[in-house]
């Protein structure tokens, strides 16, 4: 083939992604619901509007000038805790009080089923919005030697880690996840290496599509749960590609057996554990393309074989019609989501209130979460750390409340993107903004250390097994009936 001819395919092709990625940014579907409407409790769920491209609406990131910083709620103060990291994005504190942060980004995949166009204009928007680049693979050692809310001390522990994310310590083992594994490494507090060669523990799906496999060592220490993402949107490209994905992984440290603890979340990130109850809580992203208003992120809690409908079903009992597979018979009952988080806000981190943090008594009983931010909603959505307040009994109530804002600017760019939440030694709220490259940290200035919040207890509601027809009676809150896909 000469070389004129080969000058005049690349045009053309360079032409089409110019022209497919132009009618991307002039297109798309605009919110028609308030958002308030759309998280808490009870979210309104629109009618769905089923798009052969999804709406775009990118916020690109433009940083923090030296002296900028994040808008605290009212009472509430935020310093830079770090700057000048490579992308960070999961957090994990040590009870030295040293902090963990992985530099990490998507992996870098070759061969398998794709769809090159799709897979080059993602590539592109990924870009805009300040990721898809190299992946450090590193995990950092972050220490405040001196108190003074600034870590004044950085250490590499690893650097030839394959895309790492999940991340949790106990019992001189650091767990890290790999995009495709776990891994175990002995580690005493206050090492400033980490030596040897990691430990399997487990396998998991690469990280094509929802790369982050986010980790929790359960309190006793016996049991880990890995969280890992679906490869597509709605399975799409075939559910044989999805066996793994999906669902969080329960790993039993002492017998090596890996069992499906919960499955049907689209993509799960943060897990914590509910102080009230003890029970496993997550952050979940839904799926796309349905419009602006839908479908909401979701935080809820994830008891043993539950399964929250994904590719077929979202938020209970609605039918998403664009997935082609019937509905497997195993799955006997979709679980409601507990709480709403608001459509495309891309939840990632979230943390539960604990003893001893310093935060004040208006964000002492609930949980934390950073919402990464929309690329695909007008207007745009998330950019910002939100408290959901839980009762006394430990169910969340009422609307999200702004912790952290002024992210996302009128221009429609965006000075960074919270990404993860962890409390540190001192009893603050570490936040990291990824495309930024900071770890922030937020506190309370003369706030008392809170108490630790007190344990539900009492006897269990007897179950009722009664079936009657297609509904059980055991609680329409709780599931959502079983019917037929059509």
């Amino acid at each position: 083939m000469g070389i004129l001819k080969k000058l005049g395919i690349a045009l053309l092709v360079i032409l089409l992604v110019v022209l497919v990625a132009g009618y991307f940014f002039t297109r798309g579907d605009t919110a028609d619901v308030a958002f308030e409407e759309t998280v808490g409790t009870d979210p309104t769920l629109d009618e769905p509007e089923a798009e052969s491209f999804p709406t775009v609406a990118i916020a690109e990131p433009v940083g923090w000038a030296v002296d900028e910083v994040p808008t605290a709620a009212e009472g509430l103060a935020v310093t830079r805790f770090a700057d000048g990291l490579d992308h960070p994005r999961t957090l994990q504190a040590l009870p030295n009080g040293d902090i963990l942060v992985s530099l990490t980004q998507s992996p870098k995949l070759g061969g398998g089923e794709s769809n090159w166009l799709r897979d080059l204009i993602a590539g592109f928007l990924f870009r805009k919005a300040g990721a898809g680049g190299d992946s450090a693979n590193q995990l950092v050692l972050l220490r405040d030697g001196d108190g003074d809310g600034v870590a004044e001390g950085r250490f590499v522990l690893r650097d030839d880690l394959d895309s790492p994310s999940g991340l949790a310590w106990g019992d001189d083992t650091l767990y890290v996840a790999n995009h495709d594994e776990v891994l175990a490494f002995e580690y005493e507090l206050g090492a400033t290496q980490v030596t040897g060669e990691g430990r399997k523990i487990a396998d998991l799906a690469e990280g094509t599509g929802h790369w982050m496999r986010n980790l929790a060592l359960h309190p006793d220490g016996n049991r880990l749960y890995a969280a890992v993402g679906s490869k597509s949107n709605i399975g799409e490209d075939g559910l044989e590609i999805e066996e793994g994905r999906a669902l969080i992984w329960e790993i039993n440290l002492e017998t090596g057996r890996q069992r499906v603890f919960a499955a049907g979340l689209r993509n799960a990130n943060g897990l914590d554990f509910s102080p009230w109850s003890g029970e496993l809580w997550t952050t979940v992203n839904e799926r796309d393309m349905l419009g602006s208003d839908l479908v909401p992120d979701y935080l809820t809690n994830v008891p043993v074989g539950a399964h929250y409908g994904w590719p077929w079903v979202y938020y209970g009992d609605n039918f998403d019609r664009r997935v082609k597979y019937p509905i497997p018979q195993a799955i006997s009952y979709v679980r409601t989501p507990e709480y709403a988080l608001g459509p495309h806000v891309a939840a990632l981190g979230f943390v539960f209130s604990r003893e001893g943090a310093k935060l004040g008594e208006d964000f002492s009983s609930g949980a934390l979460i950073a919402r990464h931010g929309s690329w695909n909603r007008k207007p745009p959505s998330g950019y910002d750390v939100v408290y959901v307040a839980f009762d006394e009994r430990g169910n969340p109530v009422g609307k999200p409340v702004p912790v952290l804002t002024g992210f996302l600017q009128d221009d429609g760019t965006t000075r960074g993107r919270p990404t993860w939440v962890e409390w540190a030694g001192d009893g603050s709220l570490l936040v990291s903004d990824d495309t930024a490259g900071i770890i922030w940290r937020i506190f309370a200035p003369g706030a008392d250390a809170q108490q630790g919040i007190e344990r539900v207890t009492g006897d269990r509601l007897p179950p009722q097994r009664e079936l009657r027809g297609q509904q059980a009676t055991f609680g329409e809150d709780d599931y959502a009936r079983r019917v037929t896909a059509e």
